[in-house]
């Protein structure tokens, strides 16, 4: 095994280290990580979803962006770059977070999830791996969203870093618009966005984690899609690595808890769960890269990942909004439907985005 996959495989056992360790200063049980969680807290912090329980701006997502954007200038990678079926990009967003909410949790929380011992998240990860699987079925079809192109100032690749620092600075001051409303910015009182590992350790472990997503192109969508397509082992490694990583430290301080009823944040409806990762699986491999990668990649300046953020975030406005994500005793009717309609508008667009 050469240098690259020791060294992948050394940060996946760091990542999924750290993220125990914040379960162990405060964030929720089996949610060290979660893009797709904690850019739904920012969304509710915001004002965007009255889901009072799941409020609060995340320092873990602001230090993966800052730590994404450090180091792909001093790698010389950070290029700002779209134009690739922007609005496109933005529904495949909206509906990953949707069926993200529907399962509760992305990819990298899955994994964790697994490590913590949650059976629930085994069902989700088949899902996902046969949602990637049906969107290397469409890529080997010649789905192709079109070629982005570099843009002649880096300008418009600082607005993600930068309404990032704008949140940094929002979240350490604690400033509240509207005191008669309670916000925005809201913060959860109760519930997991009450729950919080301290803020300086929060940013720092983002911080890391975000260096090592960009330097090791962190991807769980593309190491299966990559182990489908040309038997690369590469990607899953790094995620092999978050397993382990989390499942030692689970068991060093107690926190493995296997089985499937009363686990944290999460619900026994099995083909929810799997049709909600399969939703994630299908949408990431179409765009190129899961929540955690989108996150990385508009880091590093693509506009068009910048875009698929924005969806997640309006996603995520609506899931809480329509009463499309799911809770601990389940699924609604909505969000039933939604992962559904998603499924099929997902599908569409893989079907029709083909090449002549």
């Amino acid at each position: 095994m050469d240098y690259r996959k020791w060294f992948v495989l050394g940060a996946g056992l760091l990542v999924g280290a750290i993220a125990v360790v914040l379960v162990k200063l405060g964030n929720p049980a089996n949610m060290g990580f979660c893009i797709a969680c904690f850019e739904r807290d920012i969304a509710g912090a915001l004002g965007l979803h009255r889901a009072g329980v799941v409020q609060y701006i995340r320092p873990e997502i602001l230090g993966i962006v800052l730590g994404g954007l450090i180091t792909s200038m001093f790698a010389g990678e950070f290029k700002a770059r779209g134009g690739s079926s922007t609005l496109v990009r933005f529904a495949l967003g909206m509906f990953m977070m949707i069926g993200a909410l529907v399962f509760l949790g992305c990819p990298l929380r899955d994994i964790l999830r697994v490590a913590g011992g949650d059976f629930n998240a085994i069902v989700g990860l088949i899902g996902f791996i046969a949602g990637v699987g049906a969107g290397v079925y469409f890529l080997r079809g010649g789905f192709n969203l079109g070629k982005a192109e570099y843009s002649h100032s880096n300008a418009g690749g600082y607005i993600i870093p930068l309404l990032v620092a704008l949140l940094l600075f929002l979240l350490l001051k604690g400033t509240v618009f509207n005191p008669d409303a309670g916000g925005p910015i809201f913060f959860s009182k109760e519930g997991p966005g009450s729950m919080a590992a301290p803020i300086a350790i929060s940013l720092l472990a983002g911080l890391v984690v975000g260096f090592l997503s960009q330097r090791t192109r962190l991807c769980l969508s593309g190491g299966i899609r990559d182990f489908i397509l040309i038997r690369e082992n590469y990607l899953l490694l790094g995620f092999i690595g978050i397993f382990v990583g989390a499942l030692v430290l689970n068991f060093a301080f107690g926190f493995f808890k296997p089985g499937f009823a009363d686990q944290p944040v999460a619900h026994t409806m099995h083909i929810w769960n799997f049709l909600g990762l399969f939703l994630v699986g299908l949408t990431a491999t179409l765009l190129g890269g899961c929540p955690l990668r989108q996150l990385v990649l508009s880091s590093e300046g693509d506009l068009d990942a910048g875009a698929v953020i924005f969806g997640m975030i309006f996603g995520a406005a609506i899931a809480h909004n329509f009463m499309f994500a799911a809770s601990g005793a389940g699924v609604g009717i909505y969000g039933q439907i939604a992962c559904v309609v998603g499924i099929i508008f997902v599908g569409w667009i893989g079907w029709s985005y083909k090449e002549v």
